[in-house]
């Protein structure tokens, strides 16, 4: 809107007074992630803000996954290959900030909740968001009993009791990207909506870090 104001100039714009009169309100999915942001801070987690836009390396092979299986949105003429497809998932920008901040003091916990993106037929665009909560524990062990706890506090913020077919509940999972055995899917209300665990060695190599990392992402889109 910016460039299309200073094409047209700003000074051409006539004043108007709107013919309709209406109250602004927050997107109830934004004042969720604003308020989960404080806690999780609170938590003694820092927030981060990383780009939309990763390779394709960075959500795919780094992660021990197949770019075909990962539905992503690609760019059709990307201009670096930092930038070749919009994110999937969270993790790949949190463990690149830890790689670029391994001088500072350990541990390193850190957390983003955004936005990914996914390729959806249904959709007129062809594509849909998911708002998503990331935190990765970076330290000389990987203290998964830290993400646990985060998630129990998160739940706990969100009124999601554990166990029971309104509340969530841990189930063993297998996904290549977190060490075979120390991986769980997070199930709320009958439907996965996330994992956690401990990051696979591999991985962790491939984003050039050498401490372990327990990590976990969520969507929090069933909490509206």
């Amino acid at each position: 809107m910016e460039d299309v104001a200073i094409g047209y100039g700003f000074n051409n714009i006539v004043k108007t007074i709107p013919n309709t009169n209406c109250i602004a309100e927050q997107f109830p999915i934004n004042k969720l992630s604003d308020l989960l942001r404080r806690d999780v801070a609170a938590c003694g987690f820092t927030e981060v803000l990383t780009f939309a836009l990763c390779s394709k390396s960075d959500i795919a092979d780094k992660l021990g996954k197949k770019i075909e299986d990962t539905k992503a949105v690609h760019i059709a003429n990307p201009k670096t290959a930092e930038f070749q497809v919009a994110r999937t998932t969270l993790l790949p920008g949190i463990l690149k900030t830890i790689f670029h901040n391994k001088g500072m003091s350990l541990p390193l916990r850190l957390f983003e909740i955004s936005d990914v993106i996914y390729q959806d037929p249904s959709k007129d665009v062809g594509a849909r968001n998911e708002r998503r909560l990331c935190a990765v524990n970076y330290n000389r062990s990987s203290e998964f009993e830290v993400i646990h706890g985060l998630l129990d506090r998160v739940m706990q913020l969100v009124e999601v009791p554990f166990g029971g077919p309104i509340g969530y509940e841990l189930e063993s999972g297998d996904d290549p990207s977190f060490f075979p055995g120390r991986c769980a899917k997070i199930v709320c209300r009958g439907k996965v909506i996330g994992t956690l665990g401990v990051l696979h060695p591999d991985v962790i190599t491939k984003f050039e870090l050498n401490l372990p990392c327990a990590a976990m992402e969520i969507s929090v889109e069933p909490f509206l």
